[in-house]
């Protein structure tokens, strides 16, 4: 497994914020859904509020 740098932001009770997350992940779209579980969870968001700018290897 890779590990992928994941770049973007979501929307927090300041402004928008971003975030760069490490994420080991077999191809770049499988980490990308990790990201997207990983803050769902922990912030409470949708897809929908997660922003993806990038990712790379």
């Amino acid at each position: 497994m890779s590990t992928f740098t994941v770049r973007g932001s979501f929307p927090a009770r300041d402004g928008p914020q971003e975030f760069e997350k490490e994420v080991e992940a077999p191809n770049e779209s499988v980490a990308e859904e990790r990201v997207y579980s990983d803050f769902g969870s922990q912030h409470n968001l949708k897809r929908t509020q997660i922003t993806i700018d990038e990712v790379a290897a």
